[in-house]
């Protein structure tokens, strides 16, 4: 690679991050907003050319992976490291900086879009692959991303150990759970277009598969 295409590729990723000063507000006030219509958004998207995509917002794994950061940054600054980061027990002892964190948190979060887009896929009598599962993924991470920002402002809440703090953060992450869990039910009954007793049963038996995953690995790093 010579000088110039150097400068080229710096100029571009220069521009792409500060792109997302613009991007990521707007799409996480679209997520909050109308989170389903995001959704439908996202599964339109998947129809582009890869180059045309999420032209006006960010891609929804990019949206999750901000996301997880700013938590991440609020998190160090108002309470410190997790203490996961400390800890020598079990596979703690393999995440010993802030970029393993992360990584650790953004697969844990990434459980919730998969387990939702596999329970749609078999629920539709479809074959789960590369191709069938994408879709649905891409659109539950804009979501999921609203899910993490939630939680680890509970979570941060509940570390600052006030008892006022303590309980609004508890109330939070029930919030969070349960807005969730409900658009999931509106999620599965508009796209199987079933009835909402079925729906909400779909939604719940992938909401518990999700958290059964999580706590599975958050018991590993335990």
């Amino acid at each position: 690679m010579n000088f110039f295409n150097l400068l080229q590729s710096l100029d571009e990723l220069l521009y792409e991050v500060m792109s997302w000063l613009v991007f990521y507000p707007a799409t996480l006030w679209r997520t909050l907003v109308r989170p389903l219509k995001m959704m439908d958004y996202s599964d339109g998207e998947q129809g582009d050319k890869p180059e045309q995509q999420y032209a006006d917002t960010l891609s929804p794994p990019l949206f999750l992976l901000l996301s997880l950061i700013l938590v991440h940054a609020a998190e160090i600054a108002l309470v410190g490291n997790d203490a996961v980061m400390t800890s020598k027990v079990g596979l703690s002892a393999l995440v010993s900086t802030n970029t393993d964190l992360i990584i650790l948190r953004i697969v844990s979060y990434s459980l919730f879009p998969v387990m939702m887009a596999t329970r749609l896929v078999r629920a539709r009598s479809v074959q789960v692959n590369r191709d069938t599962l994408r879709a649905p993924f891409y659109s539950q991470c804009y979501v999921a991303a609203v899910l993490a920002i939630l939680l680890g402002a509970g979570e941060i809440l509940i570390k600052l150990a006030h008892i006022w703090s303590v309980l609004a953060g508890a109330g939070l992450a029930i919030f969070a759970l349960l807005w969730f869990g409900f658009l999931q039910t509106a999620w599965f009954n508009q796209h199987l277009k079933c009835g909402r007793l079925k729906a909400f049963g779909h939604a719940s038996r992938a909401m518990v598969e999700s958290l059964v995953a999580v706590l599975l690995l958050s018991s590993l790093f335990n």
